[in-house]
């Protein structure tokens, strides 16, 4: 029996793989002029001020039931998307936000819906992360619509505040053109990530919702989808509401598999793919739906035989007594430049491998103990050693159920490093390097071309964890979209079939 043509994800991703040979010739130069503001602007609406509960310390308000509401949400806000430095370039400013993105640039867009509290009216918000504050620019009651699009998903039930992410496409085309939509979906990934990590902060609890019927949440925001997507829908659980107890529910649902599309001109496959991931109005009831596991836990998929095993275990990292160095963490937080090349202590790649995949250890700590993700099960680990006393050099595998390296090739890969990551030094001088990645069509098959969102976000969620837990432990950290894509498999010796996400490199910082 043949086999069945690739579908548009497995298209899109073999389109957009970067290869020594055509690189020069995909990665034309850039027309400044066009340069995308990475800001949203709504001339009619009314604004809420966040900025005077951002200013205080959290203890500000203890006699204030009312600002201490507006402050937790100041802050949740804050700590996921909010500006925290600016800097100069070429006689422009750049804004640098608590979520990193690729180029800087700032694909993302975060909305505020709520359902109606006795502070927050219902309708429609967006978060302007250069005033901090909210843009109220839809006052009806559209929390039963929100359901609906969402197919009724049972978090949604008790909760009165959710977060839509959209992404803004032409942001994150203008540099990286068609392979700028995995790009999009790592930034979203870190940004889910640092929702995740500051509801833990501010009482309340996120609940990742995957499966929307995509049509319908772009008319209830009133966004142009030619422009514009939702990716994400984030349901708050506010922890401090007894009447707010929120189900666990299905964060992913499958589209469909496009096989039969036609051929696509450069320059047109993002947009074109993009619609190819959504799930289409009156398509959900026919959806092919995978048994419900909602601890899609990471699992340890190789075992090689020939290799050593080393274990990982180890004490957790420690944010402080009240989470105090996490928020610090999240607001400080920069990409790595330059790396020393000096070497790192294998206590220190093991302290950020607990944090990143066992959270399970930091409950004590009032972390989740069972984060959302849309389902890690499809995302596997590698990490290139060039550098961590106490390790051999080499490629290893990570499996975070027995919480063990496996080694699979012996080699000293700073060269090749500097090669894969297209010429950057980072790969070259950091101590380690490591690799995300997912069996593509495993994962077709599962999930319909909708899963590629999932893969990246899932990895980029992973990143910023990494991110996060190196600045904590004065570590360089930096994460890296672009890639030689096949060569990876073929240098590393990681398996042909493992599909190369996302690369975060970690160092000493030069």
């Amino acid at each position: 029996m043949p086999e069945l043509r690739q579908s548009i994800a497995q298209h899109y991703h073999e389109r957009t793989k970067y290869d020594p040979e055509t690189i020069s010739v995909k990665n034309k130069g850039l027309d400044w002029a066009k340069q995308p503001v990475p800001f949203k602007e709504y001339k009619i609406g009314s604004t809420f001020d966040l900025k005077p509960y951002i200013k205080e310390q959290p203890n500000s308000f203890n006699n204030n039931l009312e600002a201490q509401w507006w402050q937790r949400l100041s802050r949740l806000l804050f700590c996921s998307y909010g500006l925290t430095a600016r800097m100069p370039s070429m006689g422009n400013t750049i804004y640098l936000r608590a979520a990193p993105s690729a180029g800087g640039l700032y694909p993302a867009e975060m909305y505020l819906i709520s359902k109606g509290t006795p502070l927050l009216p219902p309708g429609l918000y967006n978060y302007q992360c250069r005033t901090h504050s909210l843009m109220h620019y839809w006052e009806s009651d559209v929390w039963e619509k929100l359901q609906s699009v969402c197919l009724e998903n049972s978090s949604l039930q008790s909760a009165t505040l959710a977060i839509v992410l959209t992404s803004v496409f032409y942001r994150s085309a203008w540099r990286y053109q068609d392979r700028a939509y995995r790009r999009i979906c790592l930034d979203t990934g870190h940004l889910i990530g640092n929702i995740e990590l500051a509801g833990a902060l501010t009482g309340y609890r996120p609940h990742l919702i995957g499966g929307f019927v995509d049509e319908d949440v772009n008319e209830l925001l009133y966004i142009n989808s030619s422009q514009e997507g939702a990716i994400a829908v984030v349901g708050l659980e506010d922890l401090q509401d007894n009447k707010q107890k929120s189900e666990r529910a299905r964060t992913a649902l499958p589209s469909a598999t496009e096989t039969d599309f036609p051929q696509i001109p450069d320059g047109e496959l993002l947009d074109y793919f993009h619609c190819a991931t959504q799930i289409q109005p009156g398509t959900t009831g026919n959806l092919n739906l995978p048994e419900v596991n909602l601890d899609k836990s990471i699992e340890d998929k190789y075992n090689f035989s020939f290799c050593d095993k080393i274990s990982t275990a180890t004490k957790p990292v420690y944010w402080g007594k009240k989470l105090e160095e996490l928020e610090e963490t999240i607001l400080k937080r920069r990409s790595t430049r330059a790396f020393s090349g000096e070497t790192l202590q294998f206590d220190e790649l093991k302290a950020l491998l607990d944090f990143t995949y066992q959270p399970q250890n930091y409950v004590d700590q009032n972390l989740d103990n069972s984060p959302d993700y849309f389902d890690l099960s499809l995302i596997e680990t590698f990490i290139a050693v060039s550098g961590v006393e106490g390790l051999e050099r080499g490629c290893y595998y990570y499996a975070p159920s027995s919480q063990e390296l496996r080694q699979i090739r012996f080699k000293n890969f700073r060269r090749e490093l500097h090669f894969l990551c297209l010429g950057q030094d980072l790969g070259r001088d950091a101590s380690a390097v490591i690799f995300h990645t997912a069996d593509l069509k495993s994962a077709v098959a599962q999930y319909g071309d909708r899963v590629y969102r999932y893969l990246h976000m899932d990895a980029g969620h992973l990143g910023q964890r990494l991110n996060l837990g190196a600045i904590h432990l004065g570590l360089g950290v930096s994460g890296i979209g672009g890639f030689f894509d096949d060569k990876v498999n073929e240098v590393l010796g990681i398996p042909d079939k493992e599909a190369v996400l996302y690369i975060t490199t970690l160092g000493r910082a030069r």
